[in-house]
């Protein structure tokens, strides 16, 4: 293993070249729905448990299964309500599981983008030809189900290989969301292609927000318009990004889902200098305007490395 995985160039926030989004934006706007579909009893990987205690796990597996039975459809009410539309982190097995949530994604305009084909299966231990199986799944799934070319990439679970970057990259996908170093898109490393880092965010991602942290919606709702309020004034400087990553088992729950909505309200008070798009076009924006430019800027600085991900 070795000391730094090279993905990325460190790059200074201050006097990069200024990003302007579309309209004269400050900032990107996304919001990411999880639909997951987590298995009862998954094959086992032996560098991770798919469950935290012995298995069977009739808790978890219930738990997790109420935003396929509930948790969706309400989010789904509440982000009509304020006019986003969601860019989904499916788990693309849930098109064949529950067809009819991906229709109520496929109405509304979302976007889809891979998040493996279960959370119980990890892409530890896969070889690149394993890994490239799992994508052709992703990719022939989505298009079949909706017609979508998918274009972003989270890892099942956040897990990964040294294949990952450099194979979606290969497969034409624009963006990764499994990197957390920034506010702002970046270029990755990769062999080939043009693979951007997209900010995603743990910090105010509901798993780490109600499950690690175990904050009380209220204090969730404080640090969704911090997060907010800070992105949008550094924006005036650069475009920068917010997304708001969410599982529906978790936010949508009846006492957490007004708190949420007192954040949705306050963000999108600010149309006049937010962006609302989806992931994939956030992305596209990014390449066709700043990519070359972003480049430019590293190698002007000195501080390219060169080489790849997990290459010299």
């Amino acid at each position: 293993m070795k000391a730094d995985p090279n993905l990325y160039d460190y790059w200074p926030y201050t006097g990069r070249p200024k990003i302007v989004w579309p309209g004269g934006k400050k900032l990107a706007f996304w919001i990411a729905p999880n639909i997951e579909f987590y298995e009862f009893l998954p094959p086992s990987n032996p560098q991770r448990q798919p469950w935290p205690n012995a298995i069977p796990n009739v808790q978890a597996y219930s738990q997790r299964d109420f935003g396929n039975r509930v948790g969706h459809q309400r989010l789904m009410e509440l982000l009509d309500k304020y006019r986003l539309r969601g860019s989904v982190s499916l788990n693309v097995a849930l098109c064949d599981h529950h067809p009819e949530i991906i229709e109520d994604c496929i109405k509304r305009d979302w976007e889809f983008f891979s998040h493996g084909i279960y959370n119980t299966r990890y892409s530890y231990g896969l070889s690149p030809e394993q890994e490239q199986a799992v994508l052709d799944d992703s990719i022939r799934t989505v298009e079949t189900a909706s017609g979508q070319r998918i274009r972003g990439y989270l890892a099942p679970a956040l897990t990964h290989t040294e294949s990952t970057l450099d194979l979606i990259a290969e497969n034409g996908f624009w963006y990764s969301c499994d990197l957390f170093q920034d506010d702002q898109p970046q270029p990755l490393k990769t062999k080939s292609g043009k693979l951007v880092s997209m900010p995603y965010s743990l910090e105010v991602n509901d798993v780490i927000t109600y499950s690690v942290m175990g904050f009380d919606p209220d204090r969730y709702t404080d640090m969704l318009k911090r997060h907010f309020d800070q992105l949008l004034k550094e924006g005036e400087r650069s475009g920068t990004v917010m997304c708001i990553p969410l599982h529906a088992y978790l936010v949508s729950q009846p006492h957490r889902i007004r708190p949420f909505e007192e954040a949705l309200r306050h963000i999108t008070a600010h149309s006049d200098d937010v962006w609302f798009a989806t992931g994939k076009e956030i992305a596209k924006h990014y390449i066709d305007h700043y990519w070359d430019q972003s480049i430019a800027d590293i190698k002007a600085r000195g501080v390219a490395t060169g080489g790849t991900g997990f290459a010299a």
